[in-house]
C-alpha cells in the first residue's frame, strides 16, 4: 500500500512538470509565430518603402527630361510666333495698301484678306499653345525644384543624423562598429564582440552603453523608422534549447534584446522593427575565422520618412 502511494505521487509530479513545460513551450511558440508575422509585415513595408523611393527617383528623372523637352518646345514655339507676327505685319501692311487701290486689284484684295484671316487664326492658336506651354513649363519647373529641395533636405538630414550618431559613439573602437550612409539610409553595424558573448542573447555592459548612447542621439527623431537586423555566421549553435534551435532563432532573439534596450532608453516602440537574418546575409564568405567574425554582427538601419515626397508627387 505504501509503495503504491509513492508511485502515484511520483506520477502526479511527473505529469505536473510536463504540463508546465508544455505551457511554456506553447507560449514561446505563440510569441515566435507572432514575431514572425510582424517581421513579415514590416519586411513588406520596408520593401514597399524601397520600391517607392526607387519610383520617386525615376519620377524625378522623368520630370527633368519632360522639363527639358518643354523648354525646347517653348523656344521653337516662340520662334514660330515671332515669324508669324512678322508675316502678319507684312500681310496687314500689304492688305492696307491694297485697300487703297480699287478696280483691278479687288480680287487680289479678297484673296489676301482670306490669307490674312487664316494667318490670324493660326497666330491665335499658336499664341494659346505658347501660353499653355509657358504655364506648364513654369509648373513643372516649380515641381522639380520642390522635389530637388526636399531630396536635398532629406540627404542633409540623413548626413546630420549620421554625424550625430558618430559623435555619440566616438568612444568605441572602429573594429567594434561602423557608421555609413547607403541608399539614403544610415547603417550602423555593431560587431558581435561589442554586444554579445558567443551564443548569448544577453547584451554585454559595454554594448548596453553603446546602445544607450545611440538611443540618446535618435530618440527625439520622430520622422525615422529603425530596422534592427541580427546576423550570424554559418556555424551551428552549440547549445540548442526549446526556445533556440538554430542561428535564425539566435539572430531574432539578439535583435529583440537590442530593441528592448533602445526602447527602454527612450526610442519610440512604434518606430522600431526587430528582424533576424541568421547566416543568410553575410558580408563575406564564411570560409575563414576573420570573415566569420565580420558576419557576426547587428545592423541598425535608420530610414527617413518619405511622406513629404509622396505628397508632392500626389501619391498619398
Amino acid at each position: 500500500m505504501k509503495s503504491t502511494t509513492i508511485v502515484l505521487l511520483g506520477l502526479i509530479f511527473f505529469l505536473s512538470s510536463c504540463i508546465v513545460t508544455k505551457k511554456k513551450y506553447d507560449d514561446v511558440l505563440a510569441q515566435k509565430v507572432k514575431t514572425e508575422g510582424e517581421l513579415a509585415e514590416k519586411s513588406k513595408q520596408l520593401e514597399h518603402a524601397n520600391e517607392s523611393l526607387k519610383s520617386l527617383n525615376e519620377t524625378l528623372a522623368k520630370l527633368k527630361q519632360d522639363t527639358t523637352d518643354l523648354n525646347q518646345s517653348y523656344r521653337l514655339t516662340s520662334h514660330k510666333l515671332n515669324d508669324l507676327n512678322k508675316e502678319y505685319d507684312q500681310l496687314n501692311s500689304y492688305y492696307k495698301n491694297l485697300l487703297n487701290n480699287s478696280g483691278k486689284l479687288n480680287r487680289d484684295v479678297v484673296q489676301q484678306k482670306d490669307q490674312l484671316l487664316a494667318i490670324q487664326e493660326n497666330l491665335d492658336k499658336t499664341r494659346k499653345l505658347n501660353d499653355s506651354l509657358s504655364t506648364s513649363l513654369v509648373e513643372r519647373e516649380k515641381k522639380v525644384k520642390e522635389l530637388e529641395l526636399i531630396l536635398a533636405n532629406k540627404d542633409k538630414a540623413v548626413l546630420d543624423l549620421k554625424n550625430r550618431i558618430s559623435n555619440a559613439l566616438l568612444n568605441f573602437k572602429e573594429n567594434d562598429l561602423t557608421i555609413k550612409v547607403k541608399n539614403g539610409k544610415v547603417h550602423v553595424s555593431l560587431a558581435e564582440q561589442l554586444l554579445f558573448g558567443s551564443g548569448s542573447i544577453n547584451v554585454d555592459t559595454k554594448g548596453v552603453t553603446a546602445l544607450q548612447q545611440l538611443a540618446k542621439a535618435i530618440k527625439d527623431q520622430k520622422d525615422i523608422q529603425i530596422m534592427i537586423e541580427g546576423h550570424t555566421d554559418n556555424v551551428p549553435i552549440s547549445k540548442k534549447s526549446t526556445y533556440m534551435q538554430d542561428n535564425w532563432d539566435l539572430s531574432v532573439m539578439r535583435a529583440t534584446s537590442i530593441t528592448k534596450i533602445l526602447t527602454k532608453a527612450g526610442v519610440s516602440a512604434n518606430q522600431v522593427t526587430a528582424a533576424g537574418k541568421g547566416e543568410y546575409s553575410p558580408l563575406a564568405a564564411n570560409d575563414n575565422a576573420q570573415n566569420k567574425q565580420k558576419n557576426r554582427r547587428t545592423e541598425i538601419i535608420i530610414t527617413p520618412n518619405l511622406d513629404e515626397l509622396f505628397k508632392i508627387l500626389g501619391t498619398n
